[in-house]
């Protein structure tokens, strides 16, 4: 009596098979089975075949050439490490998407909290409730903090707040990636805006 394959054992001698082909010739559906056991050339097929796509829905969401191919990265990142959770029923792509979207949300929050961020120390900055004097005062902290910033951190907030410049034109002004002017922006109001908080407690 011939031994028919179970269900399952032929679709893993169908996987294998599969699998000793160049991975660029596997279908969706292979590239999902071997991405969900572990291999690492689905990994990379994956990446070939739908990074484009992925890249496209973060630079169209988020218009900015760098967070999209930080967030097309993670992506990827996110989806090899959680792989354990992907069932290979379910398209790949569809997936990633899913992915996709919650990366690029997390990149708008992100957004949202350090304009936040920028606001609070710029009304920090420029609220002169107190008479002149006070408001000289303030005037002198806040000189007297740029100064104390390194460079590039002082010539970045100098030509934001005092040139009225953009994130963009700074970047391209003084050569610096984007990331780079926003992160020091960052940083160096964040700073400012706990020393004035510090100086206003003491009065």
């Amino acid at each position: 009596m011939i031994a028919w394959p179970t269900v399952e054992e032929e679709a893993a001698l169908t996987s294998s098979v599969s699998l000793l082909r160049d991975p660029a010739t596997w279908d969706d559906a292979e590239v999902g089975r071997a991405f969900g056991a572990g291999d690492e050339a689905a990994l990379a097929e994956a990446f070939r075949r739908w990074s484009a796509f992925v890249h496209t829905l973060a630079l169209r969401s988020l218009r900015d050439e760098s967070d999209a191919q930080d967030v097309t990265q993670q992506v990827f990142v996110n989806a090899w490490r959680g792989r354990a959770g992907y069932d290979p029923a379910r398209a790949l792509p569809g997936w990633l998407t899913g992915i996709a979207r919650n990366a690029i949300t997390d990149v708008h929050n992100r957004r949202s909290r350090q304009r936040r961020d920028e606001l609070a120390a710029v009304a920090t900055v420029e609220t002169t409730s107190e008479p002149v004097a006070a408001g000289l005062a303030e005037r002198l902290t806040v000189a007297d903090e740029l100064s104390r910033l390194g460079e590039p951190q002082r010539t970045i907030l100098t030509l934001a707040f005092y040139d009225d410049l953009t994130h963009d034109q700074i970047s391209e002004r003084l050569d610096l990636p984007l990331g780079t002017v926003k992160s020091h922006i960052r940083r160096s109001l964040v700073r400012l805006r706990d020393r004035l908080e510090v100086e206003d407690a003491a009065c």
